[in-house]
C-alpha cells in the first residue's frame, strides 16, 4: 500500500486548488483511502511536477 503523502499541513491554496502541504486536490485527498495503489501511484508521480510549479509562483 502507497502511503499518504500528507505532512499534516491541511490548507488548500485558493489559487492552484492544491493542499499547501501534500499537493493533492481536495478530491484527491477525499478519495485516497478507496483508491488503488496504480491510481495513488499515478497522483504520487504528479507531485514533483506540482512542487516545481508552485515554486515557479511569485
Amino acid at each position: 500500500m502507497i502511503a499518504s503523502p500528507c505532512v499534516n499541513i491541511c490548507q488548500i491554496d485558493p489559487d492552484s486548488g492544491l493542499c499547501i502541504g501534500c499537493l493533492r486536490t481536495l478530491d484527491e485527498i477525499a478519495r485516497w483511502g478507496g483508491m488503488t495503489d496504480g491510481e495513488r501511484q499515478a497522483i504520487m508521480d504528479r507531485l514533483p511536477e506540482r512542487k516545481r510549479a508552485g515554486s515557479d509562483r511569485p
